[in-house]
């Protein structure tokens, strides 16, 4: 009986420092608005940061794997005060991928983390070869000489 192979499972993670500290967020929606503005989605909490400071879209590469891409402002040709640098390097928009950091402003900064890990699909339940053995010889204590 062959097994079919493992599937990966893939998680897009994003982990927020700002004033009130360090949280991790995983990404799940389409679309995503980062920013001061209490109507955003993932709420940066500093100064620094515009209200709609950044905008994050996922996308399908050639594949159909997805991947997040964050833009400056609003998604909406309004861009931020401060703009956005990913790994040092000022941008207007960014393909992100595993640990990039993207700064907003003095010690504010997200880094995207993108997990992959296989899972492997279990044996029907009712599996008549799904059975375990054991011999009581080999089954010895360290109280028996």
């Amino acid at each position: 009986m062959t097994q079919p192979p493992a599937q990966p499972h893939k998680a897009h993670i994003l982990i927020v420092e700002d004033d009130k500290g360090r949280r991790e967020i995983l990404l799940r929606k389409s679309k995503y608005s980062l920013g001061r503005s209490q109507q955003s989605d993932i709420r940066i909490h500093s100064p620094f940061v515009s209200r709609h400071h950044a905008t994050m879209i996922r996308q399908f590469d050639d594949q159909g794997y997805t991947y997040y891409e964050i833009l400056d402002g609003d998604g909406h040709n309004n861009v931020s005060a401060n703009g956005i640098l990913v790994n040092g390097r000022k941008v207007n928009n960014q393909q992100l991928k595993n640990g990039d950091k993207v700064v907003f402003g003095p010690q504010i900064s997200i880094i995207y983390q993108h997990c992959q890990r296989d899972i492997f699909p279990s044996l029907p339940p009712d599996d008549p070869f799904d059975i375990t053995l054991i011999d009581p010889a080999m089954m010895l204590t360290d109280w028996e000489d």
